[in-house]
């Protein structure tokens, strides 16, 4: 079996990691204005470095910054998006778990005006990522998709003055993320993440009802999604491999959507221009692999089998077993290994522990090696 020299590896996690207690601490005397953005800056960056290294202690061959300097893993981005701004009213989303059900209010968004990239967004977090990660481990961003801009808010969220025809926002937008792509590409980026829910949700007959309800086409709506995300890709930089990452939602150990891969797998497999998936697969409600048959030679898989919702350790055993069942629908080259989701994707991150994290992490780690070598 060949060792993977480009992302995804065969070892690999999704992005976003529990926040320490010094920068939640840090965070909060920020905002009551106890100590001023010098410092918050000094406690991210410390953060990052411990972050980086407990990554490469774990034997993981790519390192994210955590999404440290971020509140959620969408919004902190697409907020500075041009044209595109916080709105009034809030989004009330409500998340699953085996205890019951837990509400998340966010802002939503509003499409106020053409929309544009203003500036290069999270530059500076890479440039501090790349200059902390060292030899032998390759640094990793992640931004939300631009599926997001739409899939947040759909239709109402956009100024029909601004925007009287549909095509002219998803050019803007698909122009806005090709030139961000471009940027990362000359700052030295060659790990690109695109983290999108959209395209997961969908396969939910109960999110695809809600698409319906507010005036949008929900049995098409993910060739769209899929148009969208090879657009913002159409002309990326030699050299950058880019993944995406398709969610059901991940909130204080908590979920939105259920069911497989299989309403979006045929088109999504075959037609989205990525390198690589990250999928969802720790439990019963992610599915069986067949939806993997569709997916063509030398596009990666990467299983998330290790669950981020809970601490518990998974076995080398089971790993093993589920990735040679998921080798009878794609091949185990194109196979590798990750947790299902981020470990935190709000600032509030899931119910476990720092230690727990870090011993998933060489677990998928130390079970890679056993697999591929």
């Amino acid at each position: 079996m060949s060792v993977r020299t480009a992302p995804p590896f065969r070892a690999d996690h999704v992005g976003s990691l529990l926040r320490p207690p010094e920068l939640l601490a840090a965070r909060e005397d920020h905002a009551r204005g106890r100590i001023d953005d010098a410092a918050l800056t000094a406690a991210e960056d410390a953060a990052v470095r411990d972050a980086v290294a407990m990554q490469r202690e774990a034997g993981l061959r790519s390192a994210t910054d955590g999404e440290f300097r971020r509140t959620s893993w969408h919004m902190d981005f697409i907020y500075r998006l041009g044209g595109i701004s916080p709105a009034d009213d809030k989004i009330k989303v409500r998340f699953h778990n085996e205890a019951g059900d837990i509400e998340f209010s966010a802002a939503a968004l509003r499409v106020h005006g053409k929309v544009r990239l203003e500036e290069t967004i999270f530059a500076d977090h890479f440039a501090f990522l790349q200059g902390v990660t060292g030899d032998g481990v390759t640094p990793k961003l992640t931004i939300p998709s631009p599926n997001m801009v739409h899939y947040r808010g759909g239709p109402a969220s956009i100024d029909p003055e601004v925007y009287p025809g549909i095509e002219e926002f998803w050019s803007d937008l698909a122009a806005a993320y090709a030139e961000q792509v471009r940027r990362l590409g000359e700052l030295g980026c060659r790990y690109l993440q695109l983290d999108d829910t959209s395209l997961a949700y969908l396969n939910d007959p109960a999110q695809r009802a809600m698409i319906t309800e507010r005036g949008d086409d929900a049995e098409h709506l993910h060739l769209r999604y899929i148009e969208q995300i090879n657009a913002a890709l159409d002309g990326r930089p030699e050299g950058m491999n880019v993944t995406t990452h398709m969610c059901r939602g991940n909130f204080r150990s908590s979920w939105t959507a259920e069911g497989g891969y299989d309403f979006v797998a045929e088109a999504l497999f075959g037609g989205l221009d990525v390198d690589g998936f990250f999928l969802e697969y720790d439990d019963a409600r992610s599915g069986g692999f067949e939806p993997l048959r569709f997916v063509p030679p030398g596009k990666m898989v990467v299983l998330g089998l290790v669950t981020t919702k809970r601490g518990e350790l998974e076995s080398k055993d089971d790993l093993k077993r589920r990735v040679d069942e998921a080798s009878r629908f794609v091949p185990l080259e194109q196979i590798c290994l990750s947790p299902q989701c981020g470990f935190s994707s709000t600032v509030e991150g899931n119910v476990l522990t720092a230690g727990e994290q870090a011993a998933k992490l060489r677990l998928i780690a130390e079970t890679a090696e056993e697999i591929w070598g």
